[in-house]
């Protein structure tokens, strides 16, 4: 499984990635986002599914970005094009890979910045590829391990806020899951693209760097939860403290 989320604001974009592989019993690190940053011109692609599928979807696709990648204006022409190439990844591989007991199953999210975009643009790429925008009403689109992070992104993030607080929420989304689930780990790989720079800037995080948030994370968490307003709740207990008292 994999856990990769895209934030927009309106700031701009804040991508975060997973490493972990898993293949039968064997676990590894691989990374899981690939970058373009030429003038005006800068993108990025986070993938989950099968490895191979991925691998041979991007590698088309940055051959063709090396020849033709003066012809895109917008962010929505480069992930058309590589919608293309997941097609023919799908014509070639989609059989044998159902035939052997594999999903065909590359879902991408793709954010960025072209000339003529006037703001950051995201996608979530879909593996029959079509494509749907993400926007300010929900700025936030999860692949792979879904359901641990979610919460946390909608009880927090929105639109206007920065790309240092949605970084936070990013983490905090990711470590919800990794701690829920054995297939999401350490280090963790983000992407930070702000508005008119095209630039995507990247860096990676190994666990023991980030091990105090979390923990901080944890301890506040547990103090919140000890300090709630639950008088009504309580009110739970009293036939059970009646009862005690009668016996």
């Amino acid at each position: 499984m994999t856990f990769c989320l895209g934030i927009k604001t309106k700031q701009g974009l804040v991508g975060l990635s997973d490493t972990r592989i898993t293949s039968g019993n064997e676990t590894t690190s691989s990374k899981k986002v690939y970058t373009v940053n030429r003038k005006k011109h800068s993108f990025f692609i986070m993938t989950s599914g099968l490895r191979s599928v991925r691998d041979k979807a991007i590698t088309y696709f940055s051959e063709m970005i090396a020849r033709q990648d003066d012809s895109f204006t917008k962010l929505y022409q480069a992930v058309n094009e590589f919608g293309n190439q997941v097609k023919i990844v799908a014509k070639e591989d989609k059989q044998y890979l159902e035939e052997a007991g594999f999903q065909f199953n590359l879902f991408s999210i793709i954010g960025g910045q072209l000339e003529d975009d006037p703001e950051p643009k995201m996608y979530l790429l879909y593996p029959q590829g079509n494509w749907i925008e993400i926007r300010r009403g929900t700025p936030f689109v999860i692949i792979g391990n879904t359901g641990f992070g979610h919460p946390v992104l909608k009880r927090s993030l929105h639109y206007e806020d920065s790309l240092e607080y949605a970084l936070k929420c990013a983490f905090l989304a990711f470590d919800a899951t990794r701690i829920s689930a054995n297939d999401v780990d350490y280090p963790i790989d983000t992407v930070i693209l702000k508005d008119g720079e095209y630039f995507t800037q990247e860096k990676r995080f190994e666990q023991k760097e980030l091990d105090h948030v979390s923990a901080f994370w944890n301890n506040r968490l547990k103090n919140a939860i000890a300090e709630l307003p639950s008088e009504v709740l309580n009110s739970a207990f009293e036939k059970l403290e009646i009862l005690s008292k009668e016996s």
